[in-house]
């Protein structure tokens, strides 16, 4: 009964994960990050995003789940 339990957990893990992997277009590209500005933004920018960074993300096609822009943050 436990094994069946901890397989169950297990597998709504794993379906959790590959859900969110769709949802941020991984697979849809070679790389993890556009360019080094992406991966600052996503590293450190992503809490507290700026109207520089919705400009640089259409201007260079970043890709990943959106963060908006909330003006006043």
């Amino acid at each position: 009964m436990k094994k069946l339990l901890v397989l169950s957990l297990m597998a709504l893990f794993l379906a959790g994960c590959g859900q969110s992997l769709v949802r941020s277009e991984f697979y849809q590209h070679d790389s993890l990050y556009k360019n080094w500005d992406h991966m600052k933004f996503s590293w450190y920018g992503h809490n507290s995003p700026q109207p520089e960074d919705l400009k640089n993300a259409a201007e260079q096609q970043w890709w990943g789940v959106e963060v908006p822009y909330v003006p006043g943050q």
